[in-house]
């Protein structure tokens, strides 16, 4: 018997209502309907994928996260994706992009978290 992924879970000493709207932004799913401002968890849902849970905490981030996320764009560049990221709040953190095209880049969420966007599948078969 194995385990399966029911939840990511993401900790915040904010609102995780707040960081779950930037991560509805980032990745396309809806916050779950019960969900509000101020609650201590907030959720954003996906039919048969884990849930991304957000889960206020009193500790703030210490160190690199030991476990990240990897975007992959579907329908941009990779670099596009950097751009629209940095526009609805992330900050860049790290840039691995190479002079051949190759490389990733680590931003961090408005809670410090990083995460990373490789290149789109297209970008990636062109290559």
């Amino acid at each position: 018997m194995v385990a399966s992924i029911h939840n990511i879970t993401v900790d915040t000493t904010g609102d995780p209502y707040e960081l779950a709207q930037f991560w509805s932004s980032v990745v396309g799913r809806p916050l779950h309907v019960e969900d509000q401002p101020g609650d201590p968890e907030a959720s954003l849902m996906a039919e048969g994928q884990p849930t991304m849970l957000f889960i206020r905490v009193p500790d703030g981030k210490a160190v690199k996260n030991r476990l990240h996320l990897d975007l992959q764009p579907q329908d941009r560049t990779r670099d596009e994706e950097v751009d629209r990221l940095i526009g609805i709040g992330a900050t860049l953190f790290e840039d691995h992009r190479r002079p051949d095209g190759t490389g990733w880049v680590t931003l961090t969420d408005p809670e410090g978290n990083e995460f990373c966007v490789e290149r789109s599948l297209a970008e990636r078969t062109a290559t």
